[in-house]
Order: C-alpha cells, then structure tokens, then sequence
C-alpha cells in the first residue's frame, strides 16, 4: 500500500467545527465486514450490536490544556507553544511546538501571563519546528504546573478556525477521562454520554480501561509514499493487569471485542503476547498499523472519520478491508456525515 492509495476528495464544510449538540447523538455508520453492508444509525444504537459479556476497550486518557501564548523577550513578538511531553519535572524541561518557528532560536526568552512570572528559555532545537524549553519558575512543582494549567488553552486541532469556546473544554475530553497526559482527545470516546455508559453497564457490557496519551505520533502526517518508511512518534501507553483479564476473558470466550478508537487499537496491539492474548504493559510504543496487517486482540472497532492521507485512516482501512472502506468513505461523504476531531463515529463489526 502507498500513501496516494489513501487520499480522497473531502469537502471543507465536512470537517466538524463543533461537537454534536448531545454527545450520543452524532450520527454512527455500522459496517458488517462479514455482509459488505453499511447502515446508518445514531451512536446511542450502538447498544444494540452488544451483548452482555462482549468487552469495549476504552482509552481513559486525559487531555491537559497544552496551548500556551507567550511574548519573546526585546521584540515582544506573540509566540504560540504547544506542549507535547514533559522530559524532567526536576528541571521543568518540556518538548514543545512553536509557531511562528523561524522567530525562535537556542538562547531567547519567552514571557507568559499578564504578570509576566512564568518564563521559558529554549535550550535546544530538535527538529525544524520542536524545541526543547526549561521553564524558570520560582514557586513549587505543584504550583508550577498549576500556573500551566491556568495559562494554557484546550488543545483544539488547527483545522478548527474558531477560538476556543467555554463548552470546549467539557466536550474535548471524554466522560471516562482520568490520566492526564495527552495534547489530544481519543476521539471516538467524545461520543458516549453517562446514560449510555450506564445503559451498557446494565446490559452487561465489559468496559475495561487502557491509557494511550495521545500525542503527535496519532497526527503527524505522513510525507513518504512507500508507507513502511514512515516513522511513528512514540506514545506513553499502560496496559493495567485487570484490564487485560477481562479482555483476554471475551477472547477466550469469543465474545465481541471491541476498540474504542484507533489509540486503543493501537494499544492493545501493541502488547500482544504469543499466543494472542493482552499482556500487562507500561512503556511506550511507535507502532503504525496500516494494510495488510492481522490484528490480535479485537474483532470490532468504534472510529471517527479520519482525513485523507491520516495514518488513522491507514489503520481503519487495515481492518475494515482496503475497498470496503473507501466505499464507506464515498458513502459518507454524499451523506454528508461530519469529519474529524467533532465528527461522527462508525462502527466496524
């Protein structure tokens, strides 16, 4: 498979602006790989596919507002930082983004906050829009990452144009988030609501919980056409041992297995032991799934709809079947369902 295998038309007005007005009821298209059909339903029915025993993964991650604004010192010149991944609590040193890059070299100093008492100093320049920044704050660690939290922004995708609103910062995570650490939400997850959360519990429904804290790697383009040349950035993902009983009791079972999002996919595959069960993990990984690819753990899959070219994409296409899910893509968007981070969901049985 090449990466011009996976580019389509995709008009801009299918890229969801804003979330759904209730989060279980976006729309949802239900792919039956074993029929080659697709039905179109709301994502509440979901229950529906379910019974009691099948597992639903869930990626209980915790998006952190990683969105910062700061002044560069002498110019004053308005610099936006991305947070990626703290390297060393001790010495406040993070891996981060900045925009415009060119304005930022090794040695300069930026401000942020009104008062001006939180202040970085770029010590390094990894990659042509990465940085490395030491932090100088006076204050404990407590409150160092206080005074980020309270200066930073939920992290919306760029393709969203608009700034952020209040609600953003309730509907950019999901309702099951715990562990901080990602600079972006697992998407496939904004779309349960409590209610149904509880309705699947009570149909007896597994729901066990991974982490992967989603970073650059789920975004990053890809820019080779021959796809096993692609290098993923790693991610921090735990892989509890209760949740990987329950998982590995529906496959013993042969129950429906299901991904809740290509970053659970990602995790479980990740740490798939020899005879095909989940094993327990803490760690990272850079694994990139994309076709012709045999996968270990689930038999059923919860996504959005990805952008073309999207690595994302290249996994959904792995395990729906490649043709498959261009059909699905052509169908979706003559129906005009909506695209991306605030989008809509499909199931893949």
């Amino acid at each position: 498979m090449k990466l011009s295998h996976f580019n389509f038309e995709l008009p801009e007005e299918l890229l969801a602006e804003r979330p759904s007005d209730i989060r279980d009821e976006s729309r949802l298209m239900v792919l039956d790989r074993k029929n080659q059909t697709i039905e179109h339903k709301l994502f509440k029915d979901i229950i529906d596919y379910f019974d009691e025993g099948d597992v639903m993964i869930l990626n209980n991650t915790k998006v952190f507002p990683a969105r910062l604004y700061g002044n560069k010192e002498k110019t004053g010149a308005r610099i936006e930082v991305f947070l990626l991944r703290e390297l060393n609590e001790e010495q406040r040193l993070w891996d981060v983004l900045v925009d415009p890059a060119r304005k930022i070299r090794i040695g300069n100093k930026l401000y942020f906050g009104d008062d001006e008492t939180l202040v970085a100093e770029v010590i390094d320049n990894t990659t042509s829009r990465g940085r490395t920044l030491r932090f100088l704050y006076d204050g404990s660690y407590g409150e160092f990452r206080r005074k980020l939290t309270q200066l930073g922004e939920t992290p919306l995708p760029k393709y969203i144009k608009r700034d952020v609103e209040p609600d953003d910062e309730e509907r950019y995570q999901t309702i099951f988030a715990k562990n901080e650490g990602a600079v972006a939400a697992p998407t496939a997850g904004l779309h349960f609501s409590k209610h149904l959360l509880k309705r699947l519990e009570i149909k007896g429904i597994e729901l066990p919980e991974v982490t992967l804290h989603v970073g650059l790697g789920t975004f990053n383009p890809v820019e080779v056409e021959d796809l096993s040349k692609h290098k993923m950035d790693s991610e921090e993902i735990y892989i509890r041992p209760e949740a990987a009983e329950v998982i590995n009791k529906g496959i013993i079972e042969k129950r429906r297995v299901c991904a809740v999002g290509t970053t659970a996919m990602r995790t479980i595959e990740s740490s798939v032991s020899s005879n095909g069960k989940l094993n327990e993990y803490s760690g990272w990984t850079n694994k990139f799934i994309f076709p012709p690819y045999d996968f270990s753990i689930a038999n059923s899959m919860i996504t959005n709809f990805h952008t073309p070219k999207s690595t994302l994409l290249m996994m959904v296409s792995a395990f729906a079947g490649h043709d498959f899910m261009k059909e699905a893509y052509e169908e979706a968007v003559k129906e005009k369902y909506r695209f991306y981070t605030y989008g809509d969901a499909m199931l893949i049985i």
